[in-house]
């Protein structure tokens, strides 16, 4: 499964650091994280979408949309 998780916050950089730190905790197949969004593939057997909007909020930004 493929989504994109859109977040409000982000502003530089750092907070794309922060965002793939927080994603390579969950056993994801693929991230790709920019200032605004991430999308990420992951199996869904194994993490769910709940998993990953956690990390990102654990990380200090707000799920806006998941597409």
């Amino acid at each position: 499964m493929e989504k994109t998780f859109k977040m409000d916050g982000m502003s530089c950089g750092h907070c794309v650091m922060a965002v793939e730190k927080g994603l390579s905790k969950l056993d994801i197949e693929k991230k790709k994280v920019e200032v605004g969004s991430a999308k990420v593939s992951f199996d869904e057997e194994i993490v769910s979408e709940k998993n990953i909007k956690n990390v990102i909020e654990e990380a200090g930004y707000k799920v806006i949309e998941i597409n």
